[in-house]
């Protein structure tokens, strides 16, 4: 029986790291993926697992381990070196003594294998097949997103929510930038849901909150890591309090899908347009206020945009920019 493994930081673990372990399964009958983290990295142990057994759920010749090191005691490069090859290897004979394969696609590779007695299998160390690295997708996730697994592209997604109260304009915006982005965008499923804001009950807002998380995760693995979302589930809570004075019980995975990097608010400073289905102008207003309440009570940042139509959409795409230019301010480094 060939005991083979495979090792690296998979900071993000991306396509060309799913390939070698597909070529890695062809050359054994057992392998172990070991995932080194440093304590200088602030992606968990736990979520970098979770990438590879979400793509790899099928295979039952594959085992995922984590080893947690400090930077202080060990080396965290990926440079070739014998030197740091020996440091490495020693560890690996440690972690798993009775293998006799490694793959990898890197040059030190050889080292490595060479110090263990055991054999070196290279994948791919031109990087021809999957021209990326973990280096590349972090520093520019739009130029690098296709080389995502769908595992891994909600950590990495750039989500943008646009809020405000009945008739400020929020689906206009949101139509507008995600064409001026030319990103994804998810409308506010209430819209569909919920016809008139006059009338409907509870039930149509858990509908309406399971709905709109679903929309947003679907639409996190389409082509582009920008996401354009008209309202959140603070304001489907917020509505339930304006309307039935009821605290909606909202799972911890409906409000995880809803996790935005940026929020922007739209002020009520425009003209009221009454289409038969809304508030009138005057509880659109409190509901304003609820709205700003529930975002408080979450501790939710927002960047508010006033002024006319033109000025509102300016400071929008203003604030998309400089979010983008910090890869969504960088939150998975």
């Amino acid at each position: 029986m060939t005991k083979a493994f495979v090792f690296g930081k998979f900071l993000p673990f991306h396509k060309g790291h799913e390939a070698m372990i597909n070529f890695a399964l062809s050359k054994c009958d057992i392998l172990t993926v070991l995932v080194c983290c440093s304590d200088k990295e602030n992606i968990s142990d736990t979520v970098r697992k979770s990438w590879i057994e979400k793509t790899f759920e099928k295979q039952k010749n594959v085992e995922i381990k984590t080893f947690n090191y400090l930077e202080n005691e060990l080396p965290n490069t990926s440079e070739t070196s014998k030197e740091v090859s020996e440091i490495w290897a020693d560890i690996f004979k440690k972690q798993l003594p009775d293998y006799s394969l490694l793959i990898t696609s890197e040059e030190y590779g050889n080292f490595v294998a060479a110090i263990m007695n055991i054999q070196h299998i290279a994948f791919d160390i031109p990087k021809k097949l999957f021209p990326v690295s973990a280096t590349a997708v972090r520093k520019d996730v739009f130029a690098n997103w296709k080389f995502l697994p769908d595992s891994v592209k909600p950590n990495f997604a750039i989500k943008v929510v646009i809020l405000g109260t009945e008739s400020t304009g929020k689906t206009t915006l949101a139509e507008k930038l995600s064409k001026h982005f030319n990103c994804s965008l998810v409308l506010e499923a209430a819209r569909e849901i919920i016809v008139n804001s006059n009338n409907f009950s509870v039930d149509d807002l858990y509908h309406v909150a399971t709905e709109h998380a679903k929309r947003i995760d679907e639409t996190i693995l389409a082509d582009s890591p920008l996401l354009i979302i008209d309202t959140d589930i603070h304001i489907t809570k917020s509505y339930s309090l304006f309307t039935f004075e009821k605290e909606l019980e909202i799972s911890a995975n409906i409000y995880n899908s809803n996790i935005a990097n940026l929020y922007l608010y739209l002020n009520n400073d425009v003209e009221y347009l009454q289409d038969g289905t809304r508030l009138s102008e005057d509880e659109r207003n409190l509901l304003d206020l609820l709205h700003r309440q529930v975002l408080t009570d979450h501790n939710i940042n927002i960047i508010e945009i006033k002024g006319d139509w033109d000025r509102r959409y300016e400071k929008a795409v203003e604030q998309i920019n400089e979010l983008i230019a910090t890869n969504g301010q960088n939150l998975w480094l």
